[in-house]
């Protein structure tokens, strides 16, 4: 890498130019994308050129820039994680960080399988969460957390997900003898109980399932929330509220009005 270098590895857009062998798309092709580390630089620009193992879907006419630039990463992530834990119709689940963009994504396609689903989120965002399918919500600052979660659901729940880092230890005490738990933050940590950590599937193909769940979100079938769009301007302003782990959705910083 050469500095300056734009950060950024989601986005939205029109394709301005295509290699020649890519054969999928065409010039002026409404598009969201994930760009890996690309030697000239990521997304917080008005041009980003996307190698080989970029993923690239098309979008419909009738989905925003806005919309589109928040589903890539969050959406492949949580489709990813709820296909791991192979969850079933009316099991359990736990998810240590519901009201973010990941959060969204893991309550609603949880709740599609039919499982019954407990959060944890700042208390403002409760009502937020119990919008999407959580039946139980705690607040992740209130230290009796946990027992509420096992009153809710004595023994355990049957999985977790620890989206935010530094969660997984304790998300795994909600979790029954012999049940399973993921880490998207990568936090590192030794299972008890017979509890089975599932690994990140990082290399598991979710191109089908994406495109689908960009049709429901067009459809209205599942809730995508945008708490903030910032100007290209206001970039700082926009990591500085994604550091805070508070945030409602996602945040968007639109490049090109």
């Amino acid at each position: 890498m050469q500095f300056p270098y734009p950060i950024g590895m989601e986005g939205s857009g029109l394709i301005h130019k295509v290699g020649k062998d890519r054969v999928d798309f065409k010039e002026g092709d409404r598009v969201a994308f994930v760009g890996v580390t690309e030697p000239k630089g990521g997304s917080y620009a008005e041009f980003m050129a996307l190698g080989r193992k970029s993923l690239v879907v098309a979008i419909p006419s009738k989905m925003s820039f806005i919309e589109a630039a928040a589903i890539p990463v969050s959406a492949n992530t949580m489709i990813k994680v709820i296909k791991a834990l192979k969850l079933n119709p009316d099991d359990t689940l736990f998810i240590a960080g519901g009201s973010g963009s990941n959060g969204t994504f893991a309550i609603q396609l949880a709740k599609d399988i039919g499982c019954k689903i407990a959060a944890s989120a700042s208390k403002k965002n409760h009502s937020y969460m119990e919008s999407l399918g959580v039946i139980k919500s705690v607040d992740y600052q209130d230290p009796d957390w946990i027992e509420q979660v096992l009153e809710w659901m004595p023994g355990g729940v049957d999985a977790a997900i620890a989206i935010q880092p530094n969660t997984s230890m304790l998300s795994m005490k909600v979790v029954k003898d012999g049940g399973k738990i993921i880490s998207v933050s990568g936090d590192q940590f030794t299972t008890q109980r017979n509890i089975k950590s599932i690994y990140f599937p990082y290399k598991m193909d979710v191109n089908e399932e994406l495109i689908g769940i960009i049709d429901k979100i067009a459809s209205k079938e599942i809730n995508i929330t945008i708490e903030k769009v910032y100007d290209f301007e206001d970039g700082l302003d926009a990591l500085e509220k994604v550091r805070t782990r508070r945030a409602r959705g996602k945040s968007i910083i639109e490049v090109n009005k």
